[in-house]
């Protein structure tokens, strides 16, 4: 086999997820400014209005792509950034995800009914608050039937799966999770195709709302990046109720991941 082959044979093994890429360490993805501070336990986050710039997001090109090409389609007004690090276990791999705990960990992701439940801080009622009562994947956004949570034994190149979730806040709403896999990084994207309400008003109309979520090899950890982008209704002081909800809400979401990560590493065997 000549060079070009195997370069290409290598490319093609990637693609099919049979083989990982070095991880890369924290401070690949970030400034040493950002990862230090995630390094002290540090969860940074930042609130922009306007489409500002994505000002945490981690250096990945398929993340980078995918979030600036939603900005700039969506012309948000109103964005939320989070960061979060997950030190992996005793017993996980240092080196890179195995591909049975890549498995498992893009499994917990897509178990959408494990969302229900879950809970945030509400800011206006300064307490915890149920985020979604209710979370259950459906066959399609007509017919509305409740399915299992899937399951692959290797994780798909893009998936597309429909949800419906009653949320506290904003009801019962139907949205489109986009799942994407590439070698060292889990991604996906929520888009909401109904209207979402806060009581009589329409705060963000459908398909105005795209949350993103990426979970990153990093050697010893994972980075995981949470931002959130929303056209919202022309109502005073609703971006600034938004941005503050989301926020919050993707605090309740890390921790939701974390414990998925937890399992996927058989922290609690």
């Amino acid at each position: 086999m000549n060079r070009r082959a195997a370069v290409f044979f290598i490319f093609l093994l990637l693609i099919a997820g049979n083989i990982s890429l070095p991880a890369a360490n924290p401070e690949d993805l970030l400034d040493n400014t950002l990862a230090t501070a995630l390094r002290a336990g540090e969860q940074p986050s930042a609130i922009q209005f306007k489409n500002g710039n994505l000002v945490l997001m981690p250096r990945d090109e398929n993340l980078v792509r995918i979030t600036e090409n939603i900005r700039k389609n969506l012309n948000p007004g109103v964005i939320t950034e989070t960061l979060y690090l997950y030190e992996k276990p005793a017993g996980a791999d240092k080196t890179g995800w195995t591909q049975s705990e890549l498995a498992a960990l893009y499994n917990e992701t897509i178990a959408l009914g494990t969302l229900a439940g879950i809970q945030y801080f509400s800011a206006s009622r300064n307490a915890m608050r149920t985020f979604y009562e209710s979370s259950s994947v459906i066959d399609n956004p007509s017919a509305k039937n409740p399915l299992p949570d899937p399951r692959f034994s290797v994780p798909a190149r893009e998936l597309i799966i429909y949800a419906r979730q009653k949320d506290l806040t904003f009801g019962d709403n139907i949205y489109e999770y986009t799942y994407n896999y590439f070698p060292g990084a889990l991604i996906f994207v929520q888009e909401n195709l109904t209207n979402l309400k806060a009581g009589i008003f329409t705060a963000v109309r459908a398909n105005n709302l795209r949350s993103v979520l990426a979970v990153m090899d990093a050697g010893e950890y994972l980075l995981v990046y949470a931002v959130s982008m929303a056209k919202a209704a022309s109502l005073p002081g609703m971006n600034d109720r938004i941005g503050s909800s989301f926020t919050n809400r993707a605090q309740a979401i890390l921790e939701w991941v974390t414990s998925g990560a937890d399992r996927a590493f058989g922290k609690d065997n």
